[in-house]
Order: C-alpha cells, then sequence, then structure tokens
C-alpha cells in the first residue's frame, strides 16, 4: 500500500496556487498589451489611419473608464471594510 506524503501533496498545492496567483492578468495588462498591439500597425491608406485613430482613440476611453471603476471598487471596498468593522462592537 502506498503511502501518501503530506508535505509533497501540500508543497504541489501551494506551488500550483502560485502559479495561478501569476498567471491572474487584469484590465490594465489587457489595455497595455492592445496599446502596444495598435501602434505596432502601419496603415497603408488614409481610410486604415482614421480606423486606427479611432481605435486608439477608444482605447484610451477604456483606459480612462477602467481607472474610474478601479477607484469607485477601492471605496467600495473601504466602505463594507469600515462597516464589517463597525459591526463588530
Amino acid at each position: 500500500m502506498a503511502r501518501l506524503d503530506y508535505d509533497k501533496v501540500t508543497r504541489e498545492f501551494l506551488s500550483s496556487l502560485q502559479e495561478n496567483k501569476l498567471e491572474e492578468v487584469g484590465i490594465r495588462e489587457y489595455i497595455q498589451a492592445l496599446s502596444e498591439t495598435l501602434n505596432y500597425f502601419k496603415p497603408r491608406t488614409l481610410t486604415e489611419k482614421r480606423r486606427l485613430a479611432v481605435a486608439k482613440q477608444q482605447l484610451k476611453e477604456i483606459r480612462r473608464h477602467s481607472k474610474r471603476l478601479q477607484e469607485k471598487l477601492n471605496l467600495l471596498e473601504e466602505k463594507v471594510n469600515f462597516l464589517e468593522e463597525n459591526k463588530d462592537i
């Protein structure tokens, strides 16, 4: 009968958690990657230049909105923490 090595299982589990944590990608990383991709394109026609300009402007708006959403999320998390702390009193 094979023995289960709990230390090995625990190490593997914790290692897999760390790998998953490193692989988490947020919206900022996606926006950055998309921005770099758009900057890579070299439009050949006036229509392509205009489309690229519109795409870059839209990405700028997305970045601005995501920043606002993150600020609101942080504020709401602070309020929830405050309410939870006062609930215990």
